[in-house]
């Protein structure tokens, strides 16, 4: 049996919400980032789509003794899926790795009720900062579709239970992405 490891494309990719280790930059070939919500969340929240003409940048890490029961219940509305041939990364060895996908016919658009948390796009945007830079922010947002979608500006009271403070600088960073995607922004 290979070793098991995650594809991460959203807020694990901020390895400060989380304890795996062994992270390493990969790409998701075939696949488009977008938001959806579904009835088991109030929110919206980023899954990954198939899409042949699209790759996703992320991480991949390490999920100990093939113990996916925690990571399963943080992704709840997720299916766990398969995507060992689908991703190019750096290690050797050879790994079994999953992503996690909203169920197509579970994943609806975003709506006012159903709003993209700030607090959460801004974790996500800490974590690509961190790893990839301000291109790599720039790329999450141009791979990335549905900001059409409502934001909700939660940050002086985060929704988003694994919330993590940001620097001015980055915020000033996703306030300016979100302002160049025209998003829309409710208080």
């Amino acid at each position: 049996m290979n070793t098991s490891y995650f594809f991460g494309y959203g807020s694990l990719v901020n390895e400060r919400t989380h304890a795996y280790e062994d992270l390493h930059h990969a790409t998701l070939k075939g696949w488009r980032r977008t938001w959806r919500h579904t009835r088991l969340r109030p929110v919206a929240f980023l899954t990954a789509m198939p899409d042949p003409h699209s790759s996703i940048e992320g991480i991949i890490a390490h999920v100990p003794n093939n113990d996916w029961a925690a990571l399963d219940e943080r992704e709840f509305a997720y299916d766990r899926v398969s995507a060992t041939s689908s991703i190019t990364h750096a290690k050797s060895a050879a790994v079994d790795i999953a992503v996690y996908q909203v169920p197509k016919d579970t994943g609806l658009a975003p709506d006012i009720r159903h709003p993209i948390w700030l607090s959460y796009l801004d974790v996500v945007i800490q974590g690509y900062l961190r790893h990839f830079g301000e291109a790599g922010v720039s790329r999450f947002f141009d791979t990335t579709s549905g900001w059409d979608a409502p934001i909700l500006n939660d940050r002086a009271a985060p929704n988003y239970p694994r919330t993590q403070q940001l620097s001015a600088a980055e915020t000033a960073l996703v306030d300016a992405h979100l302002h160049s995607v025209g998003a829309k922004v409710i208080l």
